[in-house]
C-alpha cells in the first residue's frame, strides 16, 4: 500500500535580489524550482509550513509541489540555505524529478545496537564514513541506511561498506573496501601500552644483570 507524499504549496514571485528580504519578513521563503528539462521558476513558500515539513521528512523525501494551485509535481528539497546566526532557512532549491529516471544522492548511515568494545572496553565509536552515494528511482531512494555495530567486539574489528545491507532496487556507488566504522581504544589504555613497551625495551635481562654483578666482583678483588 503506497503512502501519500507530503505536499507543499508555492506561488510565483517577481521579486528577486536584495528585495526578497521583504518577503522573508512577511513569512514567505524564497525558492527556485528547476529540473526535468523545464525552465527554472522563482517561487515562494510559506516559511512556517516549510519548517514543519522539514521536521517530519528526510533528506531524500519526495514532496508534491503545487505552484499557484496547479497540478502538483514531485520535487526533492535539493538544498537549504540557512542564516549563519539563527540557522533559520533563508532560501531553498527544489528539484523537479522524473519518476522514471534514476537519481544519484547521498544517504546518511545510522549505527544501531551496542558494541562490546564500547560497553566492555570503554572505546569510542569512530564514524569513518557518515554517508554513502547511491543511485535509484526517486520513489526508491532510502532516507537512511542502518547498520549494526554489535560486530565491533574489539579495537581491531572494522565495518566496511561491503557489510552494509542495501535494498535490492538501490545501487551502491561507494568503494566496497571503504571503512564505515571502528572503535578507538581509550587514550589511557593507549598510553599504558606505550609506557609498558618503553619499560620493556629499557629493562635489563636476567643474563645482563648477572653479568654486571660478576664484573663488579672481579673489579673489587683486583
Amino acid at each position: 500500500m503506497s503512502t501519500a507524499r507530503p505536499t507543499l504549496a508555492a506561488e510565483h514571485r517577481e521579486i528577486t535580489g536584495k528585495a526578497v528580504s521583504r518577503l522573508r519578513k512577511a513569512g514567505k521563503l524564497p525558492a527556485v524550482v528547476y529540473g526535468s528539462g523545464e525552465p527554472s521558476a522563482n517561487v515562494t513558500v510559506d516559511t512556517h509550513e516549510f519548517e514543519l515539513l522539514r521536521r517530519h521528512t528526510g533528506p531524500n523525501t519526495l514532496v508534491d509541489l503545487s505552484i499557484d494551485g496547479k497540478q502538483a509535481k514531485p520535487v526533492l528539497i535539493n538544498s537549504v540555505q540557512v542564516h549563519p546566526v539563527d540557522r533559520r532557512p533563508v532560501h531553498i532549491d527544489l528539484f523537479l524529478v522524473q519518476m522514471t529516471t534514476e537519481l544519484t544522492v547521498d544517504v546518511p548511515l545510522v549505527p544501531s545496537g551496542e558494541s562490546p568494545a564500547i560497553v566492555n572496553l570503554g572505546g569510542t565509536l569512530l564514524h569513518q564514513t557518515e554517508s554513502v552515494k547511491v543511485r535509484a528511482l526517486p520513489d526508491r531512494l532510502p532516507q537512511s541506511i542502518e547498520y549494526s555495530i554489535e560486530s565491533l567486539v574489539d579495537f581491531d574489528t572494522v565495518i566496511h561498506v561491503r557489510d552494509l545491507v542495501i535494498p535490492g532496487d538501490v545501487t551502491l556507488l561507494n568503494d566496497l573496501d571503504e571503512v564505515v566504522a571502528k572503535v578507538q581504544a581509550p587514550r589511557v589504555v593507549e598510553e599504558e601500552l606505550v609506557v609498558a613497551a618503553e619499560i620493556g625495551e629499557g629493562a635489563p635481562t636476567e643474563e645482563a644483570a648477572g653479568d654486571s654483578g660478576d664484573s663488579g666482583s672481579d673489579s673489587s678483588e683486583g
